[in-house]
């Protein structure tokens, strides 16, 4: 699920995504940064998973639901969830978050 917010940002997506509730994750084979949010302490799986991008004309949230860690050794897929009731009230939670924030 993609979120798309107009207008400058004037926050680092760490502070704003920290705000969410979300904690930064840097991939260590690629070093690209996103956002996780864990549905159960102390687990790490299920979770919600942000990719956040700037630009000139807002931000954008690509938001997914992580429900399993990648089942074959040297694979990236997942059992991602990209939409579906869950997915759909986060993003909502999300929305009105970030609204509230960047206010």
């Amino acid at each position: 699920m993609k979120l798309l917010f107009s207008g400058k940002v004037r926050i680092t997506p760490r502070f704003l995504m920290r705000k969410c509730g979300y904690a930064e994750f840097v991939d260590p084979r690629t070093g690209q940064v996103s956002y996780a949010r864990h549905l159960r302490p102390g687990m790490l799986y299920p979770r919600f998973h942000v990719y956040v991008e700037t630009n000139d004309a807002g931000l954008a949230l690509n938001l997914h639901l992580d429900q399993k860690h990648p089942s074959y050794k040297g694979a990236h897929a997942h059992a991602g969830e990209y939409d579906g009731p869950v997915v759909e009230a986060e993003g909502a939670r999300l929305k009105s978050l970030v609204v509230a924030v960047l206010k």
